[in-house]
């Protein structure tokens, strides 16, 4: 793995979560190139265990943490057990997410609140628990995932999944406003289709392909340039942006 001879993330606590695969495993990958200790969240054990290995045999401190987002014990365990690990906690991504392509009739209420719950709620909790430790420490960063969808309609998810995007949206804004008096930020980054597991999963090899095509940039993104955006909001150089959501979909809102 390459490493950036300046990391400008060095000695900074992350907490990640969703990081088990996907985009979430890519910024965990690159907050450490960037010097950043990680706790790698995710619901899946073994996922989460896979990327802590791979982060602590190349550049950086890391520990996986199991836990549901959803569930405040368990989230407030996570966060008071990083603190207590490294002593503070600096950044925080809301990264963990779910989507079911479900249509609106067919949306039953179990479904529609977990959906909600994961992608809205799970992003509440986290904020709420790191909170304490960012004023404490007098700088803080949070990047929330939004998404395509929550500006517009999503592309491969079900109408909760716009809704709970859509909400993002505005718990970031609204959040950002409260703590800017204390050094911290919240910003939202909202990609378009990139190239993951769950989008693999949720629409076939042909219509993957239609999508692609149909962008300006005809391609699907890579979680790697999502990741490069998290950083750059993680880092001082966005010291002065705070309750924005930026796009990054090949160009896909433009049209």
């Amino acid at each position: 793995m390459d490493m950036p001879q300046h990391q400008p993330l060095r000695d900074h606590v992350a907490i990640v979560t969703g990081a088990g695969q996907g985009i979430g495993r890519a910024v965990a990958r690159t907050l450490a190139d960037h010097g950043a200790h990680l706790v790698v969240n995710d619901l899946d054990q073994s996922n989460a265990e896979s990327t802590a290995e791979e982060l602590r045999s190349s550049v950086t401190t890391a520990f996986h943490f199991q836990a549901d987002v959803t569930d405040a014990p368990g989230v407030q365990a996570m966060v008071d057990w990083t603190a207590d690990t490294f002593g503070a906690v600096h950044i925080l991504v809301n990264n963990a997410g779910i989507l079911f392509p479900t249509s609106v009739m067919d949306i039953d209420e179990d479904e529609w609140d977990r959906v909600i719950d994961v992608n809205l709620k799970g992003a509440f909790l986290c904020s709420k628990a790191v909170l304490p430790h960012m004023r404490e420490a007098g700088w803080g960063r949070i990047v929330n995932f939004s998404s395509t969808a929550g500006k517009n309609v999503s592309t491969v998810g079900g109408a909760h999944y716009t809704a709970a995007k859509a909400g993002v949206l505005g718990f970031t804004r609204h959040l950002a406003r409260e703590v800017a008096p204390y050094n911290i930020t919240v910003n939202a980054v909202c990609p378009g289709l990139i190239d993951t597991e769950m989008v693999r999963g949720t629409i076939d090899e042909e219509r993957t392909r239609a999508y692609a095509r149909s962008f300006p940039i005809p391609r699907l993104g890579r979680p790697e340039e999502v990741a490069n955006l998290v950083a750059f909001l993680a880092s001082d150089q966005a010291a002065y942006i705070t309750g924005a959501s930026l796009d990054i979909n090949g160009g896909d809102l433009m049209i």
